[in-house]
């Protein structure tokens, strides 16, 4: 297992726990981590995981638009 180690000031005021949510948000974010990764490296499970991304406006839907537009063009929405 790797170890990270990040020196914070006192006066930043963020806990070591906020430290590896945030940590965890950004790296699911990205495409880094899984939700699965992400939730265990948070020590979360998904359900919580997901409710604590939304509060980091954090999509749980990582879908772009661009990939949106190319389905509804080539869906054939008369057999729906």
């Amino acid at each position: 297992m790797k170890k990270v180690v990040i020196e914070l000031p006192e006066d930043y005021n963020i806990s070591e726990s906020e430290a590896v949510i945030a940590m965890a948000a950004q790296l699911f974010e990205m495409g880094k981590l899984s939700l699965g990764q992400a939730a265990q490296l948070a020590g979360y499970e998904k359900r919580d995981f997901i409710e604590i991304l939304s509060s980091y406006g954090v999509s749980v839907f990582n879908y772009l638009a661009e990939d949106v537009d190319n389905d509804l063009k080539s869906a054939d929405l008369n057999n729906i």
